[in-house]
Parts: structure tokens; C-alpha cells; sequence
């Protein structure tokens, strides 16, 4: 039995190292309670590590489906409705609520993207859960969707990291927020033709300043600069309706977009 979790710590790697050559029979008979507990903390470490290097796609099933068939399907019907007017997009601006509510909305940003000469996706979303004076990254190696799994570039979270801008999140923190595992399954289907060729870089973003903005702006403007790298932003754009006092101010004439009657 090994304890991977242990390597390079000083932690015995094989129960033999405690036991010595006995066979598994003679120690349990040996230590039968100590190494019945052994084992369980063993199984303990194994499922510990599993579960803090992958995010799972929590939202799925609720959000948006978690039926493979349907989601593709949903997500080739949006995409194939909307135009690439824009593409090849080097950032875009998406919104993050459920798929029955922007599904076809996504669709229209998601649309411009090319994926031939991405080799990295950076994903921007706000703090829902936690009060963050700052932006984070996540802590895990990968992120689950139900198309399949987006790999997390360890090397740029560690760049980021060495800035000492960057916190870590906990993995409550990352599964608790919506506002980037709404973009995983897009980014998946768009990026498939490239499926284990790109990585992910999730990042949370909290209140900032007028001056911190500016600062992250300097520190991501490098990675914007490089071709190989598209951008994510996500958004609500607004929160709609007297719950959230974001009301009309005038009633929109039938040339006027929506957005300027709210300016």
C-alpha cells in the first residue's frame, strides 16, 4: 500500500517500512487495531488528495444540464445561430447566469473565438461567495466539466502567485463560485478541436480600486499581449429589476437600445 501523499516528507512510503517483512496477515494479527486505523487514514490521505486537485463541475445539473448529449446539443444549437463577426477575438465579455437564462446570449461572444493559435484561456470572474480585496487562483490541477476536463496551468498560477497580488482559493471557495464554471463548458466546446492542447488559468476577481484595477491591468497586460493567450471576462452585464434598484429611467423609444435608456 503507498502513500503518495507522503513522498519526500520523511512519511514511510509502504506499510513494510513499519511492519517490516511480514506478510499482510501477520501484521493484522501482529497490530490488528493499529493497523486497521492505518489503513483507513491511508484511504483517508488518497480520497484528501484526489478531492483538493480537482474542482468539480458543482453547478452542473442545476445551472445547466449535466447530460453530456444535451449540453452539446444546446451548445451547437446557440453557437450555430450566432455569427463570427468578430472573430477572431482576442478577448470577450460573456455572461455568467444559468444557460436557460443567457445559454443563447453566450453564444454570440463565444462565436468569435478561434481556437487554432489558443494555447491558454484566462477566465475573469467575480466574487459571489467571499469578500476578496484583491484576485485569487485556484489551488486545484483541474477543473471538471461534463464534456470533459480542463487542465489548469500550474506554471502561469505560479507567475501570478510571485507577484504577491495573487491569494489562493480554498476549494469550498472555488466550487461555491458560479461566475467562472459558467464559462467551462463553453470553453470546452469551442476549444475541442485543441481538447488536452490548451490550459486554463481561473481567476477570481474581488472589489477592486480605481487603483488596483490599473495594477492588475499592468500585470495581465502581458499575457493579453501574447496571441496565444484569449481572455474571458465574466459578467452579468446588470442585475434587472427593482430587487436590485436597476430600473429604466425613461421608456425606450423603438431606436433606442436598452442599454442607453438605462445610462
Amino acid at each position: 500500500m503507498k502513500l503518495g501523499m507522503c513522498a519526500g516528507v520523511g512519511c514511510p512510503q509502504d506499510t513494510s517500512e513499519i511492519f517490516g517483512e511480514n506478510t499482510k496477515g501477520e501484521k493484522e494479527e501482529l497490530f490488528p487495531s493499529f493497523y486497521r486505523r492505518f489503513e483507513v487514514f491511508a484511504s483517508k490521505i488518497g480520497t484528501w488528495s484526489s478531492r483538493m486537485s480537482v474542482r468539480r463541475a458543482t453547478h452542473a445539473g442545476s445551472w445547466y444540464t449535466s447530460s453530456v448529449q444535451d449540453l452539446n446539443d444546446q451548445l451547437d444549437g446557440w453557437l450555430a445561430a450566432a455569427k463570427p463577426t468578430l472573430s477572431p477575438a482576442r478577448a470577450i465579455i460573456a455572461p455568467h447566469a444559468g444557460y436557460a437564462y443567457c445559454g443563447a446570449c453566450g453564444a454570440h461572444a463565444y462565436r468569435q473565438v478561434d481556437p487554432r493559435n489558443i494555447k491558454r484561456v484566462f477566465i475573469l470572474g467575480p466574487s459571489h461567495h467571499v469578500r476578496l480585496n484583491g484576485c485569487a487562483v485556484t489551488a486545484t490541477h483541474t477543473y471538471n466539466t461534463p464534456l470533459y476536463d480542463l487542465i489548469v496551468d500550474t506554471g502561469i498560477n505560479q507567475e501570478l502567485l510571485q507577484t504577491g497580488e495573487f491569494e489562493v482559493m480554498d476549494i469550498q471557495t472555488d466550487e461555491d463560485e458560479h461566475s467562472i464554471e459558467m464559462h467551462l463548458p463553453y470553453v470546452a466546446k469551442v476549444m475541442e478541436s485543441k481538447k488536452d492542447q490548451f490550459t486554463v488559468i481561473p481567476v477570481l476577481v474581488g472589489g477592486l480600486s480605481v487603483d488596483q484595477e490599473a495594477n492588475y491591468g499592468r500585470l495581465f497586460s502581458k499575457y493579453l499581449a501574447d496571441p496565444h493567450n484569449l481572455f474571458v471576462i465574466s459578467s452579468d452585464f446588470c442585475h434587472w429589476g427593482q430587487r436590485f434598484r436597476c430600473l429604466l429611467r425613461q421608456i425606450p423609444r423603438g431606436d433606442l437600445p436598452v442599454y442607453r435608456s438605462i445610462r
